[in-house]
């Protein structure tokens, strides 16, 4: 009897125990960032969660209830959100633009946002899967040009697009306009990446058009929450020269017009005020002609989501 009692005993505690580790719920060992409705970030561990409220542990092992209604996005890390201090760095939200040229990085659909420069704003809209459309003008509403943007993922890490960009002079300048078909390949995130960028811009006045062959190389990376470094570059090749022959009634004058290679160059900073805007520095310097002339007014811009 003393035997049986205690094959029973042991019966059951096998069987308990094994209850208890199948109701044992995994780890959640994920790291997550939580977007508040108010723009605000957290970053840690969710602990549990339920439909009202979900419990959050920091990295600081700060333990606190956040309410399902103040949460706008829950979004799961992975290594490359973070440097490699271990810091979160995440995304930019502005990582499909650089200064003045733009990547193979698509504008999710439905966000949209504004780049003031100090000559006008720039507004930019991402109307579809990896389709977006924009406008920008100056401050006198003249020039006016629009611009649309196709793009496609080559792989993982890899995208390419196919663009233009074409406007008029508007009232100060009617029979003025250009266009600028672009193609760019592009490899990264959104946290950093580099583009590569060619096209063809075309200037017309009175019947008068001038083209030229237009290259760029830009890149970004995000090294902190709050700064990304930029450089962009805007590169218009050698054109043909081209001989004219001035005719007098004493004789006759030929000239060459020349049409050298023209480099912009802008190294600069962006630094994220919260997730929805930024500000941007960068110091231009231009290369023309052999010679390096540095630009004494500093580029400045402005993003803001709308």
């Amino acid at each position: 009897m003393k035997t049986l009692f205690t094959i029973l005993t042991f019966l059951y505690a096998s069987t308990a125990c094994y209850s208890q580790n199948d109701t044992i719920a995994a780890q959640d060992t994920n790291t997550y960032r939580i977007v508040k409705t108010d723009g605000s970030e957290l970053v840690g561990k969710i602990i549990s969660q339920n439909e009202r409220e979900v419990l959050f542990v920091t990295k600081y092992t700060r333990q606190f209830y956040i309410p399902q209604h103040v949460i706008k996005e829950i979004i799961v890390l992975d290594n490359s959100d973070f440097n490699h201090n271990g810091e979160f760095v995440g995304e930019d939200k502005f990582a499909t633009r650089y200064f003045i040229t733009t990547n193979g990085l698509p504008i999710k659909k439905g966000e949209h946002y504004v780049q003031w420069n100090l000559f006008g704003p720039d507004f930019q809209f991402g109307l579809g899967k990896n389709f977006g459309v924009g406008v920008m003008t100056s401050w006198l509403g003249m020039p006016i040009i629009g611009t649309v943007k196709k793009s496609w993922e080559l792989g993982e890490r890899a995208q390419f697009a196919v663009g233009g960009l074409a406007g008029f002079g508007s009232w100060a300048a009617p029979d003025w306009g250009l266009a600028l078909p672009f193609g760019t390949l592009s490899f990264g995130d959104r946290s950093a990446n580099i583009a590569i960028s060619g096209g063809y811009g075309a200037v017309w006045q009175d019947g008068d058009v001038n083209g030229r062959a237009i290259t760029s190389l830009a890149g970004m990376v995000k090294v902190s929450p709050k700064i990304s470094i930029v450089f962009d570059s805007f590169i218009m090749l050698p054109g043909k020269s081209i001989e004219h022959t001035e005719y007098y009634p004493d004789g006759s004058y030929t000239y060459t017009n020349r049409r050298p290679g023209f480099a912009l160059l802008i190294p600069g900073i962006r630094w994220h005020q919260s997730e929805n805007k930024a500000i941007q520095f960068g110091f231009s310097g231009v290369i023309t002609d052999g010679e390096v002339i540095p630009v004494p007014i500093p580029m400045v811009q402005w993003y803001r989501t709308l």
